[in-house]
């Protein structure tokens, strides 16, 4: 009797803890955004790129410079930035209504002009739900300390 209370009380605690880490739907459906976004980049793919990005996108970059959807994916189609390889860690995202926040460490390879390069950085996107679909409004990123 009392192991059968252990195993119930272990096999709650188990099923508590996981549904407390667990992603909404919405933050699901963000993440897949960012990581189609992540491919995009990284592929240049300038329709996935477009379908991503909201048409008032402002793309800060950590050196301070601001682009608009027009140049960001120009910039990325054409190789002045060229990403080989990116790689996200400690990534958060938070939903409130139509909007998400995201907020994670980028660690990239570059090729930007031909000229191979490294970037880390720390990056802020906001996502809004326009007509039912996530798209990248907003990103900012800072150079990791």
């Amino acid at each position: 009797m009392m192991k059968k209370k252990l195993m119930l009380i272990i096999l709650f605690a188990f099923v508590a803890a996981s549904y407390s880490f667990s992603q909404s739907k919405s933050e699901k459906a963000v993440a897949i955004k960012v990581e189609a976004l992540k491919k995009a980049m990284v592929d240049g793919d300038s329709a996935m790129l477009d379908k991503l990005t909201a048409d008032q996108l402002s793309y800060g970059h950590s050196g301070g410079t601001i682009e608009n959807k027009k140049e960001f994916i120009s910039k990325i189609v054409s190789g002045k930035s060229d990403f080989v390889s990116i790689e996200l860690a400690n990534q958060s995202i938070s939903i409130t209504g139509k909007t998400a926040v995201v907020r994670h460490k980028l660690d990239a390879v570059t090729s930007n002009e031909g000229k191979p390069g490294e970037v880390h950085l720390l990056v802020l996107l906001i996502w809004q739900q326009q007509h039912g679909k996530w798209k990248l409004l907003a990103r900012q990123a800072v150079k990791q300390q």
